[in-house]
């Protein structure tokens, strides 16, 4: 199995300790290129995915809400998609990375914002690396 994106001490057979601390274990690594290009290639088609099965075309999605895992990824899927960033929900550039909560934090700033409106489509995009 090819790992791109990794922990290696941060599990009950792993906890932090100083020795971990020291050794950079409990840090992120990843091959940037390479989870960039998953996240792109996930994320486009899990888009798409979903449009065909309810019979939607992209043009017709008011607002996407996708993962904030970095911008070059949601620019790169706007390109994808040929949906302009005005339809894209941005807070990355505030709050960073939140992880697997991204998506329900954007959501929620969305809607207080105005931005989610009824009766409009609205897409969920997100990626796992498993």
């Amino acid at each position: 199995m090819h790992i791109t994106l990794v922990i290696n001490a941060i599990s009950l057979n792993k906890p932090a300790s100083a020795e971990t601390l020291k050794s950079g274990e409990h840090f992120i690594k990843m091959k940037g290129k390479e989870v960039f290009k998953l996240a792109v290639r996930v994320m486009d088609e899990a888009a798409r995915d979903i449009l065909e099965q309810h019979g939607y075309k992209a043009d017709q999605i008011s607002l996407v809400i996708p993962h904030q895992a970095n911008l070059r990824i949601i620019e790169s899927i706007s390109q994808y998609l040929e949906l302009p960033m005005d339809r894209f929900f941005v807070n990355v550039d505030r709050y960073g990375n939140t992880s697997a909560a991204s998506i329900g934090i954007a959501l929620d700033e969305a809607r207080k914002a105005g931005k989610v409106k009824k009766g409009e489509l609205i897409r969920h995009v997100s990626f796992e690396r498993t």
